[in-house]
């Protein structure tokens, strides 16, 4: 069926590039930003240890299942889903997983942008000093003060919508190729140029121990002191579902993003082999990204259990108090602007993919419109920080912002993810799956049908569950 079908926008010049784009897909905020924190709250590496057997049993599974469905529809995610319901005579509510992906992908562009946004402040402000010597009241009212003003926020928001849009508009391999070439490298030299800089810390050794040493205690029991100062402890699974949850968004699956570039993939090249080569490159940016916080943390006797402001006001501190601090703290933000760059551009492929197909636009004129109309519902992130963070503007106790996160993360992804794996599991026929990922009738074919029919989903169910408060 792939031989009959071909990509309108033109496809990956090889594997390589492939992979390059679907990591630089997959690397973003989550793995630079909420990874190192989540690890600090949930106990270092026993939390590593859970996270790297879910990414095992979700992650690798699902993504195989929808680069197939990528490659096998060779457009975009909305049109994909509608070829493959008609090929293999599905009920036609199997197409609304198209609009699903496409819709959430929009949607967490438009925040997405915003913190973004955050990052390219903070490469112009390290570069300039304003972190050196700075106290944490100091950091905390840079931060309070940039959130605060929703000129400075929207600006950011604006010149970094504009970033996304220009590289989409020039086309898959005008645009998309050219940035992952670059972006994908550099981020990765300037990884490995601050791991540098953190071996040469005296805290190296300790932020390695903190990362990669189980204490498995931390992950199965929640400890407390009561008021007599008896320490008492309980069972809990709250850090597994954390890795569990993180493991299949950190992939950028559910979002439509993964299909789309699937659909630009040669045909010849092994789906499940790129898929390892994207998962393992996810991880090690996720874990290098832990090398280089940590010693940084530890070395400034910091606390690594920070939370979200980690990034953002934990870190330049520790920049500011460092020798050849401003230099480093600059390139860290600038690692942070091109993993998010990286991750943008696939959010916003998918939509203009489609008005391309359907509406028959050019490719400039539809970046322009998919990005303008995520950058106008981004406009309400930016507010949620400053003038409509009262009470009177929340819906349900949630900003407008918290609402678009708890909206995308909780609902959409987790929906996305299960529903492409029982498409792929129960719906596709075995021929089908079996041509598309060039593989024989054996272990390693039986081994992901079974993941993709019934592990996968159950591990994904329990995610949704969870986040929706019945588990």
């Amino acid at each position: 069926m792939t031989e009959k079908r071909s990509s309108i926008h033109g496809q990956w010049s090889s594997r390589f590039i492939f992979i390059l784009a679907a990591v630089g897909s997959a690397v973003g905020l989550g793995n630079i930003w909420k990874f190192p924190y989540i690890t600090g709250e949930n106990g270092g590496g026993a939390f590593v240890l859970v996270y790297l057997v879910c990414i095992a049993l979700i992650g690798a599974p699902i993504m195989i299942a929808e680069i197939l469905l990528g490659r096998r529809g060779r457009q975009s995610p909305i049109n994909t889903m509608r070829a493959l319901v008609q090929d293999e005579q599905a009920h036609p509510a199997w197409s609304l997983l198209g609009w699903g992906g496409v819709i959430t992908g929009f949607l967490i562009l438009s925040y997405y942008s915003v913190i973004a946004g955050w990052a390219l402040a903070y490469v112009f402000r390290a570069a300039a000093g304003a972190f050196n010597g700075a106290t944490a009241e100091m950091v905390g009212a840079q931060f309070d003060g940039l959130l605060s003003s929703p000129e400075s926020v929207l600006a950011w928001h604006t010149i970094f919508m504009v970033m996304t849009m220009v590289v989409v508009a020039r086309g898959v391999r005008g645009g998309l190729e050219k940035a992952v070439t670059f972006l994908m490298p550099a981020l990765f030299v300037l990884l490995l140029v601050l791991v540098g800089y953190a071996m040469s810390l005296g805290a190296f050794s300790q932020g390695l121990d903190f990362l990669f040493s189980p204490n498995f205690e931390k992950v199965f029991y929640s400890c407390e002191a009561t008021a007599a100062g008896v320490e008492q402890c309980h069972f809990t699974g709250e850090p597994m579902l954390v890795a569990l949850g993180h493991a299949f968004f950190t992939l950028s699956l559910g979002m439509g993003a993964i299909m789309v570039y699937g659909s630009y993939m040669p045909a010849k090249a092994s789906i499940a082999r790129a898929t390892f080569a994207i998962v393992l490159a996810d991880t090690g940016v996720a874990l290098l990204a832990g090398m280089a916080i940590f010693p940084i943390v530890f070395s400034n006797g910091l606390e690594p259990a920070a939370g979200p402001g980690l990034i953002f006001q934990t870190l330049p501190i520790a920049f500011g108090a460092m020798p050849a601090g401003q230099l480093f703290g600059t390139l860290f933000f600038v690692l942070l602007v091109f993993a998010a760059w990286s991750s943008a551009i696939s959010l916003i492929e998918p939509a203009v993919a489609w008005l391309v197909e359907n509406h028959g636009m050019k490719r400039v004129p539809a970046a322009a419109f998919v990005g303008m109309l995520a950058w106008f519902l981004g406009i309400g992130t930016v507010l949620s920080f400053n003038l409509l963070s009262g009470e009177e503007f929340q819906l349900f106790g949630k900003t407008i912002f918290d609402l678009l996160d708890y909206l995308t993360a909780n609902i959409l992804l987790p929906l996305g993810g299960l529903f492409i794996a029982l498409f792929t599991g129960w719906v596709m026929s075995r021929s089908a799956s079996l041509d598309e990922l060039r593989m024989r009738d054996g272990i390693g074919y039986k081994t992901w049908s079974l993941l993709v029919r019934y592990v996968s989903p159950l591990l994904v169910a329990i995610v949704f569950f969870n986040a929706i408060g019945i588990i």
